[in-house]
C-alpha cells in the first residue's frame, strides 16, 4: 500500500515537472500571491500587469499607420473615434477579465465548453488563422524598424525577427511576474517616445482637445481627391483597435492572481482590481494612440500623401520640408526604435495568447518553443514571399499589414458574441452577470462593429478590384 501511494506521488511529481518544463499558461495560473491586507494601492500594485499585456494589443504595428494618416488627412477630427474606440475596448477588457475570475475558464475554454466538437475545430481554425494575421503585423513592423535603425536589407530584417521566439523562451525563464515588467517598460519607452516628438512638433492644443468631441465629419463618406474618406479612416482605426486575440489573452491572464473565490468579498474586489488594472493600462494605450494621430497632425498635415508606409514617416521626420524646424535623424531614429519596441511587445503576447487558444479549443499541449516556432514560421512565409517578389518595397508590405488587419476585424465577431453572450448570462456567472444595459450595449457595439468591419473588408475589395 506504502509502495503504491509512493508511485502515485512520483507520478504526480513527474507530471507536475513535465508541465512546468511545457510553460503553460495555466501553470501560472493563482501563481502570484496578492495581499489581503493593506492600501488600495498596494493591492492595485500587486494586481497590476495583465492589463499591460493585453493594453499592447491596442498599439501594435497595425494601428501606426491608421493613426498617423488619420492626423495626416484630417488634422484632429479623429480623435474622437480614437476615444471611443478606447472606451469599447475597456468594456470589452473588462467582461474577459471578468470571465476568468469568476469561471476560472478562460474564454477558448468557455467557448469550447458550451459549443459541440465540430463548431469548437471551426472556431479554432478560425482563431489561429487571426492569431497568424496579427504575427504578420508583428514581423513586418520589426522588420521595417530592423532596416531603419541598422540598413539591412528587408529580407534579412524579416528573417532575424524569426529568433523572437528565442526572446520569449528565455523572458519565461524568470516568471511571469517579470513578462509583465518587461511589457510594461516597453510601454512606457513608447510611450515617452511618442510623447517627445509630439512636445517638439507643438500641436494646437484647443484644436486638439477639440478633436475628442464627436464631428459628424468623422463618418462623412467624402474626402479630399487621392485620400481615403474619413469614414472608411474611422472604421480602419476602430478595426485596428478592438482585435479578437486580446480577449482570449485577458481572461486567462487574469486569473494568475491568487485569490480565494469561494469568498465573495474576496472575489468581488479582485474583479474591482483587475478593472482599474485594466482600464489604466488601456487609458496609457489610448494616450499612445492619441499621440500618433497628433503626432500625424501637428507634423504631417497636408503632406499625407508623403507618410503613408512607416519608412515614410521615418523620413519624414528627418525632413524639413515635411516636418519644418524640428527635423532631424535624432526624431526618425526614436520613431524606429518605438517601432521596434511595439513589435517586440507585440510578438510576447501572441505568443501566449496561442497557447491559450490551443489548449482551450482543442485541449491540445505543446512545448512552448514549438508552438512558437510553427507560428512564427508560418507568419513569416507571406512575408518572405512579398518580399521577394517585390525586392523589399515597404510598400508592398505595409498593404501586407493592412490586409492582416482586415482578417482580423472578420474573426473579431467569434470573439465577441460568445463574450458578450456568456458574460451577461445569470446562469454561467451569477451574481457577476453584466448588467442590461451593459448587455444591450454590448450587443449594439457588436453589431455596428460588424458591420463596419464588414464595410472595410467591401472598400477593400472595391479598391483592388478598381486597379
Amino acid at each position: 500500500m506504502q509502495d503504491s501511494t509512493k508511485d502515485q506521488a512520483n507520478t504526480k511529481k513527474h507530471f507536475v515537472e513535465s508541465t512546468e518544463e511545457q510553460l503553460s499558461l495555466g501553470d501560472v495560473n493563482g501563481s502570484i500571491e496578492a495581499p489581503k491586507d493593506g492600501s488600495f494601492w498596494r493591492k492595485l500594485l500587486a494586481f497590476s500587469g495583465p492589463g499591460a499585456l493585453v493594453a499592447v494589443g491596442y498599439m501594435d504595428p497595425g494601428n501606426w499607420v491608421t493613426s498617423v494618416n488619420g492626423g495626416a488627412q484630417y488634422h484632429y477630427v479623429l480623435l474622437s473615434i480614437v476615444l471611443i474606440s478606447s472606451l469599447i475596448a475597456m468594456m470589452l477588457q473588462y467582461m474577459a477579465g471578468k470571465l476568468g475570475m469568476v469561471k476560472q475558464e478562460d474564454l477558448a475554454q468557455a467557448t469550447r465548453a458550451r459549443t459541440n466538437k465540430a463548431g469548437g475545430y471551426a472556431l479554432w481554425v478560425i482563431t489561429e488563422l487571426a492569431l497568424m494575421a496579427t504575427d504578420i503585423a508583428e514581423v513586418i513592423g520589426a522588420a521595417i524598424a530592423l532596416h531603419l535603425l541598422f540598413g539591412w536589407s528587408m529580407i534579412a530584417s524579416v528573417l532575424t525577427t524569426a529568433f523572437d521566439v528565442l526572446l520569449l523562451l528565455l523572458l519565461m525563464k524568470f516568471g511571469f511576474r517579470k513578462i509583465e515588467a518587461i511589457v510594461m517598460t516597453l510601454i512606457l519607452t513608447i510611450l515617452l517616445i511618442f510623447a517627445y516628438l509630439v512636445i517638439l512638433s507643438k500641436p494646437d492644443v484647443v484644436a486638439m482637445f477639440g478633436g475628442y468631441l464627436p464631428q459628424l465629419q468623422a463618418v462623412s463618406t467624402h474626402g479630399p481627391a487621392g485620400v481615403d474618406s474619413p469614414l472608411l479612416m474611422s472604421l480602419g482605426i476602430i478595426g485596428a483597435t478592438v482585435m479578437p486575440h486580446n480577449l482570449y489573452l485577458h481572461s486567462s491572464i487574469a486569473q494568475t492572481r491568487k485569490i480565494d473565490r469561494e469568498n465573495p468579498g474576496e472575489l468581488k474586489e479582485a474583479v474591482r482590481l483587475m478593472t482599474w488594472d485594466s482600464n489604466i493600462q488601456l487609458s496609457l494605450a489610448f494616450v499612445i494612440n492619441s499621440l500618433l494621430l497628433v503626432l500625424g497632425a501637428a507634423l504631417f498635415f497636408g503632406h499625407a500623401d508623403q507618410v503613408g508606409t512607416f519608412g515614410a514617416m521615418y523620413d519624414a521626420l528627418d525632413n524639413k520640408a515635411i516636418a519644418g524646424a524640428v527635423a532631424s535623424p535624432v526624431l526618425s531614429t526614436l520613431f524606429a526604435v518605438a517601432l521596434l519596441a511595439s513589435g517586440q511587445n507585440s510578438t510576447i503576447t501572441g505568443t501566449l495568447t496561442g497557447e491559450i487558444v490551443m489548449e482551450g479549443f482543442i485541449r491540445l499541449r505543446i512545448p512552448m518553443w514549438i508552438r512558437r516556432v510553427i507560428t512564427r514560421g508560418l507568419a513569416l512565409i507571406p512575408v518572405i514571399i512579398f518580399t521577394l517578389l517585390y525586392g523589399g518595397a515597404e510598400a508592398e508590405l505595409d498593404q501586407l499589414l493592412v490586409y492582416s488587419q482586415v482578417f482580423l476585424s472578420l474573426a473579431l465577431p467569434f470573439a465577441m458574441a460568445p463574450l458578450i453572450y456568456f458574460t451577461s448570462s445569470k446562469k454561467i456567472m451569477g451574481e457577476f452577470a453584466n448588467p442590461r444595459w451593459m448587455a444591450i450595449l454590448g450587443w449594439i457595439i457588436f453589431a455596428v462593429l460588424t458591420i463596419l468591419n464588414l464595410q472595410i473588408i467591401i472598400d477593400l475589395v472595391t479598391k483592388v478590384m478598381s486597379r
